[in-house]
């Protein structure tokens, strides 16, 4: 199946670069964001995000004649869906991105039309949400027209080699719609492309990204025991991964992303019954940061009225992206129980975050500190001169809650270094 003409609905970290990919390879793209400013911003010859390699792709497929943004959708051959789907306060997911979009694409719905679903959702997304929604068409899918899930599964920091290099999972309403997809991917996808029904597609990216979570989980509870036990954590996993049929993770101050802090809520939405594991390892990971702010907490002795430098707020290092950061939510765990907070995130110093100051630099975040934090571990806090940083700070406590540090030289500058996961420092609980 040919396609001369796509639109790509949602223009963040997956849908930009996926519309610029195709825009580059061939195809014309018209790309769709609600969002005026961010429409705005492409159409300027900015970015709103930072992606490594993004702001090339994109200038190659404006340059192109390709690639066009908008605020609505247009006719064309096939339909991407790209769009956010958080969760709920209740952990479930807020479809309501993913049922605009769909609604939108109505208009432009005719036979023979593609239609793909990307964005993360529960089991039977496509068939019971996205597929009665394009029927009241009038058309029918898997009949009229193709409609197909496929989830993206590329690294934040990777993205554009993977969305070319990586293997693609194609699930349809039907045969028909597998195959279309899969036609749509071959224009750019160089891995393995392989086709099963929609349902199972969409179990197969919450599985990827739940596995990690639990072994995560299984990483922090190993650092909380190490703790107890006097064990230093990294090399006991260092140590443990010796073994040829272990690999075990490295514990840190949590889990955080749109992904793997998000989508096994999705599958125990489906029946909770059935997922106590998925479950507890999220309970796991999501009181990781209480955990970090009890280890600071013993570190100070008190946290009221104490400076405390957080450095890094993104959910990864070396990406902007602040989705689900447990950073963050440490940040303001910390405040809430009255220290002083001072954030610096390099790769989006303005970012708000409320009741938090944020530095625009990390002078200004250090300066009069009590404590710093190290909460993400990016290229350019790793490489700080601790001899360096001890002439620009007052704190003479570091806390390491990701290994990003050399302990020994951070004690030679001066520094009473606390690592997460080390047993000579045991936090205690508030």
């Amino acid at each position: 199946m040919a396609f001369q003409k796509i639109c790509v609905l949602g223009l963040g970290y997956i849908g930009l670069p996926t519309a610029c990919t195709f825009a580059t390879h061939g195809l014309q793209v018209i790309g769709v964001d609600v969002n005026p400013e961010v429409v705005e911003t492409i159409k300027n010859g900015g970015l709103h995000i930072h992606e490594p390699g993004l702001k090339q792709l994109v200038d190659q497929a404006v340059a192109s004649g390709n690639f066009q943004v908008s605020l609505q959708p247009q006719p064309a051959d096939a339909f991407l869906i790209t769009v956010p789907t958080p969760f709920t306060s209740e952990k479930q997911a807020d479809l309501s991105y993913v049922i605009s979009a769909a609604e939108s694409i109505l208009p432009h719905l005719k036979p023979g039309s593609l239609v793909i679903l990307e964005s993360t959702s529960p089991p039977r997304t496509t068939v019971d949400v996205v597929a009665p929604i394009l029927a009241r068409s009038g058309l029918r899918p898997g009949h009229d027209f193709f409609l197909a899930y496929s989830p993206e599964r590329v690294l934040p920091g990777k993205i554009i080699e993977e969305l070319v290099q990586n293997a693609r999972v194609v699930g349809g309403v039907d045969p028909g719609s597998s195959q279309a997809g899969r036609d749509l991917y071959l224009n750019f996808v160089q891995g393995e492309i392989y086709l099963t029904d929609a349902t199972t597609a969409e179990m197969v990216k919450l599985m990827e990204n739940t596995y990690r979570d639990v072994n995560i989980a299984l990483a922090n509870e190993f650092s909380h025991l190490a703790g107890q036990q006097g064990v230093d954590i990294w090399e006991a996993v260092n140590l443990a991964n010796r073994h040829p049929r272990v690999n075990i993770l490295n514990p840190g101050p949590g889990v955080g992303g749109h992904c793997i802090s998000v989508d096994p809520w999705f599958l125990v939405e489906t029946d909770p019954q059935l997922a106590p594991l998925i479950s507890t390892a999220r309970q796991v990971n999501d009181q990781q940061p209480q955990f970090v702010v009890d280890l600071v907490q013993h570190a100070l002795g008190s946290l009221s009225g104490r400076r405390i430098a957080a450095l890094g707020l993104a959910y990864k290092p070396d990406v902007d992206d602040l989705r689900e950061s447990p950073a963050i939510a440490v940040a303001q765990g910390l405040a809430a129980a009255g220290a002083e907070i001072s954030t610096y995130e390099p790769f989006k110093p303005n970012a708000q975050v409320p009741g938090i100051q944020a530095a625009q630099n990390l002078a200004d975040a250090i300066q009069n500190a009590d404590l710093l934090l190290l909460l993400v571990g990016h290229t350019e806090f790793k490489n700080l001169d601790p001899q360096v940083i001890a002439s620009q700070t007052t704190a003479r406590i570091v806390v390491d809650t990701v290994n990003g540090w050399d302990a020994a030289s951070w004690r030679s500058a001066g520094f009473q270094v606390v690592r997460l996961g080390d047993g000579a420092h045991k936090p205690v609980p508030a």
